[in-house]
């Protein structure tokens, strides 16, 4: 059962360099065990609902939108948006910013879809903060990772694809989507970006929605969160995340004294389970949780009960 939703009791704008400003907020219990949720998208911004997955009487539970989306300054939805100092490497510097800001000496990582990512390159650029990492719909954004969402993914919903495919220029629709669209959505003109943007979320839509349970947010009725989205996602896939491929599974011998555990839907289309399957094989000391009838949706009770299952036991295991 998920935890009753808390107001947070904390919130603000971190100023971290490059005319960029982080918003942040706390909710749960300010004395607790800190905790840090990383969202996904990239660009998605936080959510209400993550937290609920942590004991809010127990948990400190450390929140903030990423670069570009959510609360932070300037937003990805602006016209004139320089995206140049949104990469990865400042997005793992901002959350050690954030972690001195806020006095936490080291926390529990929890993230979600390409929050998976961002996790593990935050923890092996800084071992020493993890107490231990939660992954749910595990991602490590290699090119493989990329070109079967925009590719290959294809074959299970040829219709769609069809129509992804076919609202980039003609000249692009046998080449890289991913870098088509980044140019469409980088446009100045409304007319062009919010319809790349529209067009970009319809076909993402089509795998979240395979599981009849899942629900598509609110936000995605709001333009500007979808522009916002849209340009984050695309900058971010068409350079690779500024990841060597395979770079995570190359350094996670940094992580081997550090406990995870990842859950993921055996279903799960948009993060097929072989991404955490050959995770946990470079790194026998983590647990792979595998949930028999669920996708990539954390909403579905059978992930939200499996992630509470674990918050819980860690909680315990503090104590102990």
């Amino acid at each position: 059962m998920l935890y009753p939703d808390t107001t947070p009791f904390a919130e603000g704008l971190l100023e971290v360099g490059d005319g960029q400003r982080i918003y942040w907020m706390q909710s749960g219990n300010l004395e607790g065990h800190p905790v840090l949720i990383l969202h996904g998208g990239p660009g998605s911004g936080s959510s209400a609902g993550t937290r609920r997955y942590f004991d809010p009487q127990y948990y400190r539970i450390i929140q903030f939108d990423q670069r570009g989306c959510g609360g932070s300054l300037p937003h990805a939805s602006e016209p004139a948006i320089d995206l140049t100092a949104n990469t990865t490497w400042h997005t793992v510097e901002d959350i050690e910013r954030l972690r001195l800001l806020l006095g936490v000496e080291c926390w529990i990582v929890y993230g979600n879809s390409w929050g998976c990512t961002l996790a593990l390159a935050y923890a092996e650029t800084y071992p020493q903060r993890i107490e231990s990492l939660l992954l749910v719909g595990v991602t490590m954004t290699r090119q493989s990772e990329i070109e079967w969402l925009y590719h290959g993914l294809g074959r299970f919903f040829p219709e769609e694809w069809a129509r992804f495919r076919a609202a980039v220029p003609k000249e692009d629709r046998s080449g890289d989507l991913v870098s088509a669209y980044y140019r469409l959505l980088l446009d100045p003109n409304p007319a062009i970006h919010v319809r790349a943007a529209t067009d970009w979320h319809e076909w993402e839509a089509a795998s979240i929605l395979v599981d009849p349970r899942a629900a598509l947010s609110p936000r995605w009725s709001d333009p500007r969160y979808l522009t916002a989205r849209a340009r984050i996602i695309t900058h971010y896939f068409h350079h690779l995340a500024w990841l060597q491929d395979r770079q995570i599974l190359r350094d996670i011998h940094r992580l081997a004294t550090i406990p995870c555990t990842m859950i993921q839907g055996r279903m799960d289309l948009e993060a097929p389970l072989v991404t955490a399957w050959e995770l946990s094989q470079a790194w026998p000391e983590a647990e792979l949780v595998v949930v028999a009838n669920a996708a990539h949706s954390t909403a579905v009770a059978e992930m939200a009960d499996a992630i509470i299952r674990v918050t819980d036991g860690l909680r315990r295991d503090i104590h102990r």
